[in-house]
Parts: C-alpha cells; structure tokens; sequence
C-alpha cells in the first residue's frame, strides 16, 4: 500500500486522483490476473435465462454467494438445464462488473457435482409430478393390438431407428413417421415435447396419416445424458397425449421420469417395436389354427343337433297313423257333402217360394198408397210449422226497426232542422269553432246544400246611460 502524506488534520495534501472507471479497471485486472482460471463448488440459485440465451445465476454454499453468467454458446452445450437447488461444478474466469462494482465468475464449464446431486433433485421432481397425479394408471392408454401407422420419436441418426425399423420389418412391416429431434443437449426437450405435441395434432384422414401409436426412444447413456427425458415439459406433453405412447429410453437399468408416465415402459427400443406390434407370421398361424378349430367345432355341433332330431323323431308316431284319423273323417264328410248341398238346395227353395207368394201386386199397391197418405200428413204438419215460425220471426225484426226508425235524426230533419257537417262530414254543435271560409255542408230533409262560413262585424251596441242616483233626503 502506497503511503500519502498526511497533514495535521490527518487529510491528504498530494494523494493521485483517480477515476472511477480507473479504479473499476484497476480491479478487473488484479482479480483476474491474481485468480485466473478456476473450479468452484456450489449450490446453483436465482438461475434465469435471457431472451439473448445467456444464463445469470448465484453459486452460493452456507455462508456466501458468487454471481455468474454463462454465454449462450456454452449453455447450448449442456446435457441438463440449470436449475436452482442443483449442485454443480462450474469453471471459468473471475472478473469484476463495473456496472455494478461486483465480482462475478465467467463459466465456460459446468457439470453436476456428482451423480448423488442429479439424483436428489430427480426424486425432488418425481414426487412433485406423483403428487399432481401425472404417474395415475388410471391415465394409461392401452396400447393397439395391430396399428396401421407407427410415430418415432428419436434422432434421425444412429442404431436406435434402424434397430426399430429392422425389429418391426421382422415382426409386421406398418407404416412408420419418423419425427426426427435432438436427445441429449440443451433443447432436446424442448424438441421432443413439440414432437409429441405434433403427432397430437394429426388429423385423421389428412395428407399425413395420425399415428396409432407413439415410440419415444433413446440408446443408453448416462444420467446426465438421459436428462432431458427427466425435463418437465417433455413428463407434460406425454401426459396430455391422446395417442398412446412407449417409452424406450436407455437400457432396461436407465429409469427416467418419461417411464412413469408413459402409456408402456419397455426397457429398449427394440422391445418397444416388439411391443408395438405382433409377429406376423405368429398371428396368421393363430388365424388359420382357429379357423381350423371353428370348421371341427362347426361341424361337432351340426353332428350333435342330427343326433338329437334322429333321436327325437324316433319318439314320434308314423306320419301315416297321424293322419289316419282325419283322412277317415275326410271320408266321412265327402259322402255327407252331396246330400247336405241338396237338402239345403230344396229348404232355400220352400222360403224363396213363401217370400214370392207374400210379394203380390195387390199388396204392394197398397203398402205404397199408405205410404203416401203418411206423407201427406207429415208435409201439412212441416209447411204449417215453417209459416208460424216466419210470421213469429218477422214480428221478432219489425219491432226494433220501428223503434230505431222513430230515433232516427232524419224525422228531426222533416220538421225542418238542418245538420251542418264541416268538410269532412262531421257534425258540428259549436259554431263558435268554424274558420271564416271554412267549407260546410248543410243536411236538410231532401238533400246536402254546400256552404262557406263568412263572418260579418258585429254592431257596436250604445251603452245605457246610468241612471241617475236617487238623492237623498239627509
């Protein structure tokens, strides 16, 4: 440390006056000369990413915290996304940020500070995502026997989609939409849930066929690796898939959260092609064996059923004795025919001849002149009938004609009244209310006489001169 004069009120007299950029600078450089490049350990908090891509966070242990900032490339790069609580093991340089007279570390690298800490948070996140009901197995898809179209999701490189494609090629070619996506890295996540969303959207019978079933696979690797298949949006878009979907990410060891609530866990991708489809030449021979076993059982059961009717019919009496009885009847009644025609024949003749005796000339005649007479009768006792009912009804019409005759104005009009009707036609009582020039017409007894109001000035009348007062005596 430089010593400075003092006077004697201990006050600087010849001290170097510096800037605060100058300063700011004078520590960047001692900070990042004195450390350099370095590793530190510590728990990630207050980790947000920016719209450019880069990543700010806060390492802290139980007694301090050190800001950081990773680029955009190097954050690209990671196998997992940096969240907070995560214990990681960064390096990079330390530098200072003059903007806000703080230190910060650089990262050009980060890992997870051991398995241990990725499998915490891991169980971290499997019990938040169990305790929303993600993992029900009342959510599951059952998975079809034989779909016509099979959707992968996968990279479009490497052993994984050949070792599907060949496995379902052996067992039951179908078609197969291969949506090709990142598995490891930062934005395999991001890809893979947007694959699942995608095939969701298909619509059935358009230019590209919906899938039946879904394979989300991946080969082995570490759990760093698999990581992005333990990410939340990924567990999201699988839950809310409406196609069922297989998980077949790493070996038959590898367990991620993908496993828990996909539709079907199979340890591999080439046990998920075997799952999503059967052998082919297994189901024909399953096919032609139950044909062959429905033909014998066909024809079991006809056999059976002929046994039974033989068996039956051995019970039953002969035909010809069924019908002995009701052939000898028919006998019978054949013979009986004739003579019962000819009996019925000759009593139809016997009534016809009384009914044509009862039918004379005479008798006719006068069942027609009784017939007459009682008409006669009955239309004298009709006409009488309609005459008192006119003559009743016409005095029922003539009294309230005369009544509403003798109320009519027009008797008033005989004696010489008039009705004056303005232009309209209606009456008017007030005189006082007719215009000067006003259009009018007068009703008299024989006619409407077509009249116009003129009004003459009235006469000024002279006023009666006051009579004089009586005098008075006192």
């Amino acid at each position: 440390m430089t010593d400075y004069p003092y006077t004697s009120n201990n006050s600087p007299t010849n001290a170097h006056e510096y800037s605060v950029t100058e300063v700011s600078l004078a520590l960047k450089r001692t900070v990042e000369d004195q450390f350099g490049y370095v590793r530190i350990r510590g728990e990630i908090s207050g980790c947000k990413r920016a719209a450019s891509g880069h990543v700010y966070l806060a390492l802290k242990d139980d007694k301090s915290v050190l800001d950081g900032v990773m680029w955009k490339g190097v954050a690209g790069k990671l196998n997992f996304r940096p969240e907070d609580g995560l214990e990681v093991l960064v390096a990079g340089k330390l530098t200072t940020y003059p903007g806000r007279s703080k230190y910060q570390i650089v990262i050009d690298k980060m890992e997870v500070a051991g398995e241990g800490a990725l499998m915490a948070l891991l169980e971290k996140r499997k019990k938040e995502m169990a305790a929303e009901g993600l993992f029900d197995p009342s959510r599951k898809l059952l998975i079809p026997y034989l779909p016509k179209v099979i959707g992968v999701v996968t990279s479009p490189t490497g052993s994984v989609i050949r070792d599907i494609l060949h496995r379902l090629a052996d067992r039951f070619p179908r078609h197969v939409l291969v949506w090709p996506v990142l598995v490891q890295g930062e934005g395999a996540s991001k890809q893979i849930a947007e694959a699942i969303d995608g095939f969701n959207v298909l619509e059935e019978g358009g230019d590209i066929p919906r899938p039946d079933t879904l394979i989300v696979a991946r080969g082995g690797g570490s759990l760093e690796d698999l990581w992005c298949f333990n990410e939340e949006d990924v567990i999201r878009a699988v839950s809310r898939s409406k196609i069922p979907l297989i998980s077949a990410v790493g070996h038959e060891t590898d367990t991620t959260l993908i496993d828990f609530v996909s539709d079907f866990r199979s340890p591999t991708p080439t046990a998920a092609a075997e799952k999503a489809v059967p052998v082919r030449d297994d189901l024909i021979y399953t096919v032609r064996d139950l044909v062959t076993r429905h033909e014998k059982a066909t024809r079991r059961l006809i056999n059976e059923l002929k046994e039974r009717v033989e068996g039956l019919g051995r019970g039953l009496p002969k035909p010809a004795e069924l019908l002995a009885l009701s052939s000898q009847r028919f006998d019978e009644l054949s013979e009986r025919l004739p003579r019962a025609l000819k009996v019925g024949v000759e009593r139809h003749a016997v009534r016809l001849e009384g009914l044509s005796r009862s039918l004379r000339h005479e008798s006719i005649l006068a069942e027609v002149r009784r017939s007459n007479d009682q008409f006669d009768i009955l239309s004298d006792r009709m006409t009488r009938a309609i005459d008192t009912k006119l003559t009743k009804t016409h005095a029922e019409f003539d009294s309230p004609a005369r009544l509403l005759e003798s109320l009519s104005y027009h008797k008033v009009l005989e004696r010489g009244f008039a009705v004056i009707r303005d232009d309209k036609g209606k009456a008017i009582s007030d005189g006082q209310k007719i215009a000067n020039g006003a259009t009018l017409g007068i009703e008299l007894r024989d006619g409407i006489i077509d009249a116009v109001r003129t009004r003459k000035p009235k006469l000024k009348q002279k006023k009666k001169q006051d009579k004089p007062e009586q005098g008075t005596l006192l």
